[in-house]
């Protein structure tokens, strides 16, 4: 048995530090859009943006074609977006000290997805240490200068008292409202120079302290909600139990087959009983950062068989439309049966959730050259392209067009989609996802082949 680690908090940071290296590029990018096919001043300009941050820029359609990209040589035409376009770290990591981070491009007045955006940054520069250091050394040189000879130069001592310290101590109040929680205070300075730089990395800090702090209390009430629910949903099978045996004590039933059947249906609440109390467990698991994975020998064919059989009866009894796999290869692979039953689950429940009647949930098992790949299908309204970077994330709940939505947790029990993706890495696999407006979405794992 394997214990998992479930974060590596390294690759967190990092897509952070990316998107704050780029978010100046994607917001030039979002407004200029429209022109960047046909104007070469703006192609100009972006392109200068990626020399100055030091990041290579590849704009590509929802369809593939490439619009743009700041590297001249060898550029393509087009991308397969199935292949290309990551949006999450350990799938984009392209290289030794390189990443290739991919971000959708939104529309600021339709609000729809135009494209993606993918980024290739070095690891050094994209490191903030490096930025703040160069934007504060001036000041730190001046302040040292200031010091030296303030006793001889009253003119320079109030020329940088005026252009450093009082921004200093400005900047001071600023990270004591901070300290306190209060975030709401933006950081304001109206030159541009090294302090400003300064104060625009500042600011940058604070959205995302603020971002980070809503995005905890989001957790901690899923979390309660989690409990909550599992716990109002192991009444009703106790209760029933409980009724049952009373019944039983009591002399209610008259015969030997009428106990039967009340036995019956004491295990069938008993297992829903013993399915909720395990997710909860594999929550308690995931909160401890280890999750216990179990890999066995065994062909794919029959574990798929078993776990696929209920999940016809499932999406049908909602109205929507089943189709399963035409064929299911049998091939020889190391997995945890029971770990996969619960991944393949949560798909389905998230599926369910974002397709409504009338609609069509697709399962699909291909074999590729050394994997198997699973993927689950819907025709819902498809996940919003700012919810996109965050979907793997724990308890981040997204929203889409249906109510309810592609949520990280699934009804009652609470596998989320976070869980099943160190389920499937546990593996040896992938867990990855493509999503297009009005068009569905389709999650997608791989298992390796032994």
């Amino acid at each position: 048995m394997g214990l998992l680690r479930s974060e590596n908090p390294g690759e967190t940071a990092a897509i952070n530090q990316a998107r704050l290296t780029v978010s100046d590029l994607m917001v030039y990018l979002e407004k200029n859009h429209e022109q960047l096919s046909r104007d070469e001043s703006v192609r100009e300009s972006l392109s200068d943006l990626s020399t100055q941050r030091g990041v290579s820029l590849l704009f590509a359609g929802l369809d593939g074609s490439v619009i743009f990209n700041s590297s001249q040589s060898g550029s393509p035409t087009r991308i397969n977006p199935k292949t290309s376009v990551h949006f999450d770290l350990s799938a984009a990591r392209s290289g030794q000290g390189t990443y290739k981070i991919a971000f959708p491009v939104v529309d600021p007045d339709r609000q729809t997805q135009v494209g993606n955006a993918i980024f290739e940054l070095q690891a050094h520069e994209a490191l903030l240490t490096k930025k703040v250091s160069h934007a504060i050394l001036p000041g730190v040189i001046m302040l040292l200068a200031f010091i030296v000879l303030s006793g001889l130069l009253f003119v320079l001592h109030r020329q940088i008292n005026r252009g450093m310290i009082s921004p200093v101590t400005r900047l001071k109040d600023y990270s004591e409202a901070i300290l306190t929680g209060d975030y709401g205070q933006k950081v304001e300075y109206d030159q541009a120079d090294e302090v400003g730089e300064m104060y625009a990395v500042f600011d940058q800090m604070r959205l995302e302290i603020m971002d980070l702090h809503r995005r905890r209390d989001e957790g901690e009430q899923s979390r309660k909600e989690l409990i909550s629910n599992i716990s109002h949903d192991l009444k009703t099978p106790l209760a029933t139990v409980k009724a049952y045996i009373e019944a039983i004590r009591d002399g209610v039933s008259p015969d030997m087959e009428t106990v039967r059947e009340y036995a019956d249906v004491m295990h069938t609440q008993s297992d829903k009983m013993a399915k909720l109390i395990d997710d909860l467990l594999l929550h308690a698991l995931r909160e401890l950062g280890q999750i216990s994975i179990q890999l066995t020998e065994q062909y794919s064919g029959q574990m798929f068989e078993e776990i696929l059989q209920p999940a016809r009866h499932l999406v049908e009894t909602r109205g929507i439309t089943y189709v399963g796999p035409a064929t299911i290869p049998d091939v020889l692979i190391s997995a945890d049966a029971r770990r996969m039953e619960q991944v393949i689950s949560n798909l389905i429940v998230n599926a369910l959730k974002a397709t409504p009647a009338g609609g069509q949930i697709s399962i699909s098992i291909e074999l590729e050259p050394g994997q198997l790949r699973v993927s689950v299908a819907d025709t819902g309204d498809g996940i919003r392209p700012q919810d996109m970077p965050f979907i793997f994330e724990r308890y981040y709940q997204g929203k889409s067009g249906q109510e309810g939505g592609h949520y990280s947790r699934t009804e009652g029990a609470g596998l989320g989609l976070s869980i099943c993706k160190t389920i499937v890495e546990a593996h040896g696999g992938m867990l990855s996802f493509r999503s297009n407006k009005g068009q569905g979405t389709e999650f997608h794992f791989t298992l390796p082949v032994d």
